[in-house]
């Protein structure tokens, strides 16, 4: 098992800059990716930005070049620092750690924090 739990949605201007934050406990050593995933109203849930244990980053292509995906190994935290944000990065953006062991593949979810970005 593997318990996530994240920080730093808010409010902010379009043109603005959040930084979420997640911490993992649990069997972390069975982690071999973490991410960021947003849900916006009416939609389906989206991959924002993943990276592995050694550090090989995917990126959703909306986000590219404003957002920035890192990662602490020994501390166990993975951020996203989003920069220049839009109207349309509002969403309840979740933390999601892959693990994989004897029983296989899982994926654990954190319970989400808001961003909203509106002027």
């Amino acid at each position: 098992q593997v318990q996530l739990v994240e920080s730093g949605g808010g409010l902010v201007q379009p043109g603005g800059s959040l930084r979420l934050f997640c911490a993992a406990s649990g069997s972390i050593f069975r982690i071999y990716a973490m991410g960021w995933y947003r849900q916006a109203p009416g939609k389906q849930r989206e991959l924002v930005a993943t990276i592995t244990s050694g550090g090989t980053t995917n990126y959703a292509d909306s986000v590219k070049g404003r957002f920035t995906i890192s990662r602490n190994n020994v501390e166990n935290t993975v951020y996203l620092q989003m920069n220049r944000l839009k109207p349309e990065d509002t969403a309840v953006y979740y933390c999601n750690a892959k693990t994989t062991g004897p029983g296989g593949r899982a994926d654990y979810w954190g319970q989400g924090t808001q961003v909203t970005v509106s002027s």
